[in-house]
């Protein structure tokens, strides 16, 4: 099944740390099948008084169920650093978030997809439309009317190659 993984970073080495993540992910049964460009971006939500972030996202194959691909992402994270206890927005060494997974629409205590905040987040829509410019949610939802929605703010600036 096709899906989207965004990859963040912002302590450390954020490139090399994006980069870790992305091999361990093909090292986990998720095949990456495409990668956007690296942006950075300021901090979003409640700390904003930190480093900026470099963000990207993933096209990835699985044949992994939603529960069981959130666990390898989170396995991912705690292998490259991560301290999963962290301050929620924190600064971290890597996140990886699991936005779309074909047209699942999905809710547990753990995940929802698609993600809740995927329409809102420029940071996220930016490298997602690179990798798929049609790209719409399982309601229909188009992904580049949320961009357009979204107006100024959220500086994302393209940084380089992932």
């Amino acid at each position: 099944m096709r899906g989207y993984l965004g990859l963040g970073s912002n302590v450390g080495d954020r490139l090399a740390n994006l980069r870790a993540a992305r091999d361990a992910l093909a090292a986990r049964g998720v095949e990456v099948v495409a990668r956007s460009s690296v942006y950075e971006t300021e901090p979003q939500g409640e700390v904003t008084d930190q480093p900026d972030f470099l963000n990207a996202c993933l096209a990835i194959e699985t044949e992994l169920g939603p529960e069981e691909l959130l666990d390898e992402c989170k396995a991912v994270e705690r292998a490259l650093g991560r301290d999963l206890g962290g301050v929620r927005h924190g600064p971290r060494p890597i996140d990886v978030d699991l936005l779309l997974l074909g047209e699942l629409e999905h809710r547990s205590a753990r995940l929802t997809l698609p993600h809740r905040d995927v329409l809102f987040r420029r940071f996220v829509l930016v490298p997602l439309l690179e990798l798929d410019p049609g790209l719409a949610l399982p309601d229909g939802t188009r992904l580049a009317d949320a961009l357009a929605a979204l107006g100024s703010g959220q500086r994302v600036e393209r940084f380089g190659e992932l």
